[in-house]
C-alpha cells in the first residue's frame, strides 16, 4: 500500500525513506545513471516504535515529515543502526534530537562510530550482540552480525513475527525508482552493478552471511538501497551465485588506444574469442560506464587489459581499470594483456604489478612496437585461441 509517499510493507511495518534522483556519483567512484534512494523503515509494535536506519545528509526533513505522517516521532523508543555510513545514518543526529527518549542500536564497533561521526552520547546507545533481541511486545527484533559487508560495524535486523530482513547494503542497488523489485524489468542489472561495486571484495562474508539467514523464514527482503524484494528469491539467488564467484563462458576487455594500434589488436582478439564461442563485455575506457565494467567483472571468466604505453608506463585509464580488479578482486580466472608502445614499452610491466595479487593464470602477455604487423596478427589469433580453450575447459 502507498499513501502519503509511504508506503506499507507489512502490518505496521513502513517505508518512510527518501528517493535522490538527482545523485549521478557515490562515493567520488560509483556513478549512479538512475540516482539511488535511502529507505529507512518505521516499525511500530504493540509496546515500542522503531526506526530503522536513517537517511542521507541533506533528506533530514522529508524523512521527519514522513514519520510524522504515521506516528509522532517523539514517540520513538529505538533508532536502529544497522551500518555507520552516512547515506544510511546521517539523519541520526536529527531524529535523536527529536525523539528525545530514544535509543541507538548498535554493535560495539557501531557504537564506536556513532560517537565519532555523530556525536551519539553513550548513554543514548544501547550495543546489542549477535543474535540479540528487542520485543517490541507483538514484534521482536533480532539482530545478526554482519561484519564487513560492507564495514565492520554492520548488522542485519529481522522482525521474526513479519520475516522482514532489513540488511542495510546487502542486497541493495542504486536505484532512485520502483518500490518492489518484481516490478523493475531490469532489477538484476542494477543490482548485479552493485554488487560488483561493493560487495565483490568480500565474498567469503557474504557467503557466511548468506549460511547465517537461511535458517530464517524471511518473506521479505528490505535493503536500505534500491526496491524492497518482497519475493525475495529474486536476488537470493543470484546472491548465492556472485557470493560463490561463478562465472560464465564470458571474457570483460578493458582498453584505451592513443593511435589505433591498440585498438587492433583488441578487435581481432574480440573477433576470436566471439568465433570461439566466447561471450563478450568490451569496454573502450574512454567512454566506459565503470559501473557497467564491474558489472560485467562479476560474471566474467577471463580478463583482457590493452594498454598502449604513455611515458614509460600504462595509459592512465588502464591504470585505473587495472586497479578496480586489483580492488574489487572478482572471480576471474584468467588474465591477458595486450599492449603496444612507440619509442618505449613499459605499459604491461605496470598492469602485471598492478594485478599480481589476483588469483588468475596469465594466459598470455603480447606488447607491440608500432601498429600489429601479419605476423603480430597472427600471434593475437592463437593468443585468442589459448585463451578460448582455457575459458570453455573451466566450465
Amino acid at each position: 500500500m502507498l499513501e502519503k509517499n509511504v508506503v506499507k510493507i507489512s502490518e505496521d511495518v513502513y517505508w518512510v525513506g527518501v528517493r535522490d534522483w538527482n545523485r549521478r556519483i557515490f562515493d567520488a567512484l560509483i556513478p549512479l545513471p538512475k540516482g539511488t534512494s535511502y529507505n529507512a523503515y518505521l516499525v511500530i509494535g504493540s509496546e515500542g516504535k522503531v526506526l530503522i536506519d536513517t537517511v542521507n545528509p541533506g533528506f533530514e526533513r522529508e524523512l521527519e515529515s514522513k514519520v510524522r505522517s504515521i506516528v509522532s516521532p517523539e514517540e520513538i523508543d529505538y533508532i536502529v543502526m544497522n551500518h555507520a555510513e552516512p547515506d544510511h545514518a546521517g539523519a541520526i543526529p536529527h531524529m535523536m534530537r527529536i525523539a528525545q527518549r530514544s535509543k541507538l542500536v548498535t554493535t560495539v564497533r557501531g557504537s564506536k562510530m556513532a560517537q565519532i561521526y555523530y556525536h551519539v552520547p553513550q548513554d543514548r546507545i544501547r550495543v546489542v550482540a549477535d543474535d540479540e533481541v528487542i520485543s517490541l511486545g507483538n514484534k521482536t527484533l533480532r539482530f545478526i552480525d554482519a561484519p564487513m559487508l560492507h564495514w565492520p560495524e554492520t548488522m542485519f535486523t529481522y522482525i521474526e513475527e513479519d520475516g522482514i530482513l532489513f540488511p542495510c547494503d546487502f542486497f541493495g542497488a542504486h536505484l532512485a525508482g520502483g518500490v518492489y523489485s518484481d516490478e523493475v524489468e531490469d532489477i538484476l542489472v542494477h543490482a548485479q552493478r552493485y554488487w560488483g561495486e561493493i560487495m565483490m571484495p568480500y565474498r567469503m562474508m557474504a557467503q557466511k552471511a548468506l549460511e547465517r539467514i537461511s535458517t530464517l523464514n524471511i518473506k521479505i527482503i528490505a535493503p536500505s538501497h534500491g526496491p524492497i524484494h518482497r519475493k525475495p528469491e529474486i536476488i537470493m539467488g543470484p546472491y548465492k551465485r556472485w557470493a560463490a564467484g561463478e562465472t560464465k563462458c564470458k571474457a570483460t576487455i578493458a582498453y584505451a588506444s592513443m593511435w589505433g594500434s591498440t585498438d587492433a589488436m583488441v578487435s581481432l582478439m574480440a573477433e576470436t574469442l566471439a568465433l570461439e564461442g566466447i561471450e563478450l563485455a568490451i569496454y573502450n575506457l574512454v567512454v566506459t560506464d565503470i559501473g557497467d565494467l564491474v558489472k560485467d567483472l562479476v560474471d566474467s571468466r577471463a580478463v583482457v587489459i590493452g594498454a598502449p604505453t604513455v611515458l614509460g608506463g600504462a595509459h592512465p585509464l588502464a591504470v585505473y581499470a587495472a586497479y578496480l580488479l586489483k580492488m574489487l578482486r572478482p572471480p576471474t580466472k584468467f588474465f591477458t594483456i595486450l599492449s603496444s608502445y612507440g619509442w618505449g614499452g613499459g605499459a604491461v610491466r605496470q598492469i602485471q604489478e598492478l594485478v599480481k595479487d589476483l588469483k588468475a593464470e596469465v594466459v598470455g602477455v603480447l606488447e607491440i612496437n608500432g601498429p600489429p604487423t601479419e605476423e603480430n596478427m597472427k600471434q593475437i589469433i592463437e593468443l585468442g585461441k589459448s585463451l578460448a580453450k582455457k575459458i570453455k575447459t573451466e566450465a
